[in-house]
C-alpha cells in the first residue's frame, strides 16, 4: 500500500509532535514534522510530500510565503491549511495560491484524517461551517475588485509601491524592513497609508489585490 507523504509544518511544538505522533499510528499515512521556518522548505523538498498540513499563524514567518516556497518546489503537493478561528477575508488569498483543503485546528482527529484522504484523492475539503461565508466572500471580493479605480491610477509614492510589491510576495513587516533598510514603524505607516489608499482592510487584501492588478496587466500585455 502506498503510503500518503504528509508534511506538518506548525510552530507550536506540543501541537505538532502530539498530532504528528496520532498521524505515525495510521498504517496510510507517513509524516515528517517542521516548524514554519527554512527547515520547512528544506523537508518539503527532501520528503515530496503529497500532503502539507500549514499553519496559517506561523510565528517565524509568513505562512503564505511558505506555502508559496512550498507548491513552487513540489506543484503536486496538495496543500491543507489549519486554523483555530478563520477569517474568511484572509483566506482568499489561499485560495487564489490553490490550496485543497481547509481544517479547523479544534476539530476531531477524525476530521483532520478524514480531510487528508480526500485532499490526497484529489478533493477540495472545506469544514461545512465555511463553505457558503466562505465562498460568498469570495465572490463579495471580486465583485468589489472590478468596481475599484485601477492600481496604477492610484497616487502612491515609489516607496509605497515598493512595499505593496513586497506584501506581494508575503513578506512581514519586519522582512520589508530589512528588504528596504528601513524601521519596522516606518514601514507599518507605509502600510497604513495604502490600505488608506486602496480602501482596504488586511495586507492580504493588498496582496490579492497586486497580484489581480499584474495579471490584468499581463492579460493586456498579451492581447497586445
Amino acid at each position: 500500500m502506498k503510503k500518503i507523504r504528509v508534511l506538518l509544518i506548525e510552530d507550536n511544538r506540543l501541537l505538532r509532535e502530539g498530532l504528528a505522533a496520532m498521524l505515525r499510528e495510521q498504517p496510510d499515512i507517513t509524516v515528517e514534522p517542521a516548524s514554519g521556518n527554512s527547515d520547512a522548505v528544506l523537508k518539503g523538498k527532501r520528503l515530496k510530500p503529497d500532503v502539507v498540513l500549514l499553519d496559517v499563524g506561523l510565528r517565524s514567518q509568513s505562512s503564505l510565503r511558505v506555502l508559496k516556497l512550498i507548491t513552487k518546489r513540489r506543484p503536486d503537493a496538495r496543500v491543507i491549511v489549519m486554523d483555530l478561528a478563520p477569517v474568511h477575508a484572509e483566506l482568499i488569498e489561499y485560495v487564489r495560491a490553490g490550496v485543497a483543503g481547509f481544517v479547523l485546528k479544534d476539530a476531531t482527529f477524525d476530521d483532520f484524517l478524514r480531510t487528508i484522504r480526500a485532499v490526497a484523492k484529489g478533493r477540495k475539503v472545506l469544514p461545512p461551517l465555511m463553505t457558503d461565508s466562505l465562498f460568498s466572500q469570495i465572490i463579495e471580493h471580486a465583485v468589489v475588485q472590478k468596481k475599484r479605480i485601477a492600481f496604477a491610477s492610484v497616487k502612491m509614492t515609489s516607496r509605497e509601491r515598493e512595499v505593496v510589491a513586497l506584501i506581494a510576495e508575503g513578506l512581514s513587516n519586519k522582512e520589508i524592513a530589512k528588504r528596504l533598510f528601513l524601521a519596522t514603524d516606518t514601514v507599518k505607516g507605509h502600510v497604513h497609508n495604502i490600505l488608506e489608499k486602496l480602501a482596504l482592510h488586511t495586507r492580504l487584501e493588498i496582496a490579492s489585490y497586486a497580484h489581480a492588478e499584474s495579471s490584468s496587466l499581463k492579460a493586456k500585455t498579451s492581447t497586445r
